[in-house]
């Protein structure tokens, strides 16, 4: 073979040269000190974020058990409430019986009175006229018959008085029973209404303290929220410088491809971000590495219907142009496929490093150990995850040798 002649070696040097220079500007432009800094600094918000929801939910958990315990307690006040409902009509038939029972007091003693005053009477009579006695009115008779008039009156005096002694003795008893059945109903009523009182006052602070609690669970929680919204806002931001350093350092390689004469590579305007979110597994082909980095270029940015199909340049991306454009840095795909495009792409099944699961309405990639999904964008803010999902319904391929 003929040797090359120094004029044609230098000619084949200078694009090998331009090539090299390239791949070192997109290098710098990727692993820079500042680029590295940035990093560090999203790693720190992302841990920070990560401790703010991990606190939410705890907080979150807290209330929920304070709400439970306050439903608790709700539902033994209005117990006992109406246990003192039940009480006040207790209460109230108490009090009409000691009403009745002093009203009866009060009879019975003016009848006690009235007896003693009627016995003392006739004791007094007996005493200054004399208790007639039988010898007595034999002797005062005039005739049989005024004889027995006389017997009969007798008795008649005796069964009065016998009557009038019964009723003071009987009288007395009921005086004395009415006043212990009266003090027992006070006593009834004292305790009746100091225990509804007491029952209510405990039920009512249970409840206070427990609102108490809630309250200040709520304000922690929603300090907590406002941090966790401010800091999001700045990871957003921090996102947003990386993906415009990504583009930079992109746009800066191909300036530097145009001005070394070199051609353009047809995925130089996909944005590479090598130290994004997700980073490839050990052993990753190049591949893999790059269908990462472009990922990590677009996973903070919004969903938008139709976004990245007219063109991989977009401000937003939905499910199918998101994997669209991270497939096209590897130039696994040359143009943007839809859902149902991506079914019948690349070869059946799942792939050793790279699988796209695939149905008519949706699709979502899994590179490594990593799940690239747009719905993944509510919870964390990427389209990054690692919490696995269910492929039942979804159609599974893979690029060929990976």
């Amino acid at each position: 073979m003929d040797a090359v002649s120094p004029p044609h070696r230098r000619r084949l040097a200078r694009p090998l040269l331009a090539a090299l220079a390239v791949a070192a500007l997109a290098l710098l432009g990727t692993w820079s000190p500042a680029r590295g800094d940035l990093q560090q600094r999203i790693q720190a918000r992302e841990a920070q974020e990560d401790r703010l929801q991990a606190a939410i939910a705890r907080e979150t958990r807290r209330i929920e058990a304070a709400e439970n315990g306050l439903a608790q307690a709700q539902a033994r006040l209005a117990e006992v409430q109406a246990r003192l409902e039940a009480r006040r009509g207790e209460l109230e038939e108490v009090q009409r019986e000691l009403v009745a029972a002093r009203d009866r007091l009060e009879r019975l003693e003016n009848r006690y009175r009235r007896a003693a005053a009627a016995l003392a009477q006739n004791l007094r009579a007996g005493y200054v006229n004399g208790t007639p006695d039988l010898v007595t009115v034999m002797l005062a008779s005039q005739g049989f018959s005024d004889l027995l008039e006389r017997v009969e009156f007798l008795k008649r005096v005796g069964r009065q008085q016998a009557r009038v002694l019964a009723a003071t003795k009987d009288t007395k008893a009921e005086v004395l029973e009415q006043a212990r059945r009266l003090s027992r109903l006070q006593t009834r009523n004292r305790r009746l209404v100091a225990a509804a009182a007491a029952a209510r006052d405990e039920a009512a602070a249970v409840q206070t303290a427990i609102l108490r609690h809630r309250e200040r669970l709520l304000a922690g929680r929603a300090d907590r929220q406002a941090e966790l919204q401010q800091v999001r806002g700045e990871l957003s931001a921090l996102r947003r410088e990386q993906r415009a350093q990504a583009r930079a350092a992109a746009r800066a390689a191909a300036r530097a491809a145009r001005e070394a004469g070199v051609a353009p590579d047809p995925n130089a305007s996909i944005g590479l971000d090598a130290g994004g979110v997700a980073q490839p597994p050990p052993g990753a082909p190049e591949a893999v590495r790059l269908v990462m980095a472009a990922g990590n270029a677009i996973a903070g940015l919004p969903y938008s219907y139709g976004g990245g199909h007219a063109s991989f340049q977009a401000s937003a991306y939905d499910c199918s142009g998101s994997i669209s454009y991270a497939l096209a840095a590897a130039g696994l795909v040359s143009s943007p496929l839809n859902s149902t495009g991506f079914m019948s792409w690349g070869e059946p099944g799942p792939g050793r490093w790279i699988t796209v699961y695939a149905n008519a309405g949706h699709a979502y990639m899994v590179v490594g150990d990593w799940r690239f999904d747009t719905s993944a964008l509510s919870s964390g803010g990427t389209r990054w995850t690692r919490a696995p999902r269910s492929s039942a319904g979804f159609v599974a391929r893979h690029p060929p040798g990976l």
